[in-house]
């Protein structure tokens, strides 16, 4: 099969990393040609995917939202907001040209030989299979997968007869009017859905295996409120609040990371201002420290208001089992429901799950180290976008892209075609360790699919940092001329 299409470049995924990678790649380097190849039949990855009730950030938008576009709504944005916010991006930069919808990747072959990728691609629409051809290969399409949900496998779970619902596969037609509905989860897909469904439904349970750390303001940025009293250009207000954020959040991290238990008592307090002493004792104080996991943003305590008005309330326990009419908890308590919504989170999909070849052979990324957490050993041309968890996902987007766009230049500089990052002899015997640590970043979506993601080492560059305000020092510094990357 012929390539129907070559380009120097091809990103995965017109969310928000390939539209910012894009924007980047268009202004930084504008003599490049790319296309980024979206499965969808539009933008907006996870943004248009999700569609359960009250879908929203879970991070601000001025950190969530591109260095390069201010934001000018409120902090916490509704999921069609943010869908407004990258249609923008594409009108401004001109990215429609570059888009091709419909377009899925089922394979990924480097030749030596000719030094470039070639790509198998299903067109969804029509089930066709074409092959698109580039210099250089660029994830940037998330790290979950959009096909298939997280859902434990309880005992008895086909018993239920009720409705069942995962959020991430929200239907059209659900009716939860004057029913009793169970939430079983207590992250943020939780705590959006349940303010925004109890008015609808008879009752809301809340069923949580374990609490998780919440923390609730009003859904506005004071500072930024006074800045436009004051006339600034947005761009400056986007820059200045934006700048303001990441050093609170720079605070709260490291305080939570160096003085867990007083960071915790003040995320507590905080809920106990809300629902009292006893609910937060029993139902809202997590076991782990603060950030081992992301916190979960309550806009306006919407949540809490809904936990007090008696609307929802929240058990804690462990389910042994599903029955017909509802949940047997390990306690010996029953709960019946109409409804029953699995918010239980999902299934971590490294680089997309593409089976990925090197001159005919099957190249392995879990078998694989991290380079700086972009790039992965042994595999020329490519690179990935794999943004922060405890800062916004996009903070990022914008460095990765700056590096990127570094080594584009220095490539050309060179008149290198090719660039793979390689194991020193000193480092074949580096330990295999998780893409995060567990002591930095714990979620279950980690634990499920570590043995999936490649491998960091205990020494730069063979490491992934979560930590934006290490990053945001040093990766312009990043020396794109060690020894661990060899260019031809």
């Amino acid at each position: 099969m012929t390539p129907v299409e070559h380009v120097n470049v091809v990103l995965v995924g017109a969310g928000i990393s390939g539209l910012g990678l894009a924007h980047h790649i268009k202004e930084q380097c504008p003599e490049r040609s790319f296309l980024i190849l979206e499965q969808k039949a539009t933008h907006g990855g996870t943004w248009e995917l999700h569609k359960y009730p009250g879908i929203r950030s879970d991070s601000d938008l001025y950190t969530f939202g591109y260095r390069f576009k201010p934001w000018t709504g409120a902090p916490i944005a509704d999921g069609d907001l943010i869908l407004k916010y990258l249609e923008e991006v594409i009108e401004d930069d001109q990215l429609e040209q570059n888009i091709r919808y419909n377009h899925k990747i089922i394979g990924a072959n480097w030749s030596s030989e000719d030094k470039q990728w070639t790509l198998d691609v299903r067109l969804t629409d029509d089930d066709e299979t074409i092959q698109i051809s580039c210099d250089f290969f660029i994830w940037t399409g998330g790290y979950y997968d959009h096909e298939t949900a997280y859902t434990p496998d309880w005992p008895g779970f086909s018993d239920y007869q009720g409705e069942i619902i995962h959020p991430q596969f929200w239907p059209d037609a659900a009716d939860l009017k004057n029913k009793a509905v169970i939430v079983i989860g207590s992250g943020a897909t939780a705590a959006t859905l349940i303010p925004n469904i109890c008015d609808e439904a008879a009752h809301v349970t809340m069923l949580q295996r374990s609490p998780t750390y919440f923390w609730t303001d009003a859904n506005r940025n004071e500072m930024a409120d006074r800045l436009r009293l004051l006339e600034l250009p947005e761009d400056w207000v986007h820059e200045i609040v934006r700048r303001d954020l990441l050093q609170t959040q720079k605070e709260i991290q490291h305080g939570a990371a160096q003085y867990p238990d007083y960071v915790k008592e003040e995320l507590l307090r905080v809920v106990r201002e809300h629902i009292g002493p006893e609910l937060t004792e029993k139902h809202f104080t997590p076991s782990y420290r603060p950030w081992q996991q992301r916190l979960a943003f309550v806009p306006d305590a919407d949540l809490f208001k809904a936990v007090t008005d008696g609307k929802a309330s929240v058990v804690t326990d462990h389910i042994d089992h599903f029955t017909p009419s509802g949940i047997k908890l390990k306690s010996g308590e029953e709960l019946t429901a109409d409804v029953i919504i699995t918010a239980t989170g999902f299934n971590l999909l490294p680089i997309g799950g593409i089976p990925y070849r090197l001159d005919g052979e099957v190249f392995d990324p879990a078998t694989a180290y991290t380079h700086r957490g972009i790039m992965i050993s042994d595999l020329p041309n490519f690179a990935m976008i794999f943004g922060y968890l405890r800062t916004s996902w996009t903070m990022r987007v914008d460095l990765v892209s700056d590096y990127i766009c570094r080594l584009f230049k220095l490539m050309d500089k060179k008149g290198a075609q090719t660039v793979v990052p390689k194991l020193r002899a000193q480092d074949r015997d580096m330990p295999r360790n998780r893409w995060i640590d567990e002591n930095e970043f714990d979620p279950g979506y980690m634990k499920r699919a570590a043995d999936l993601m490649p491998k960091s080492g205990d020494r730069d560059p063979w490491r992934f940092s979560p930590d934006y305000y290490e990053e945001k020092v040093q990766m312009p510094l990043f020396d794109l001329e060690d020894d661990t990357l060899v260019y031809d």
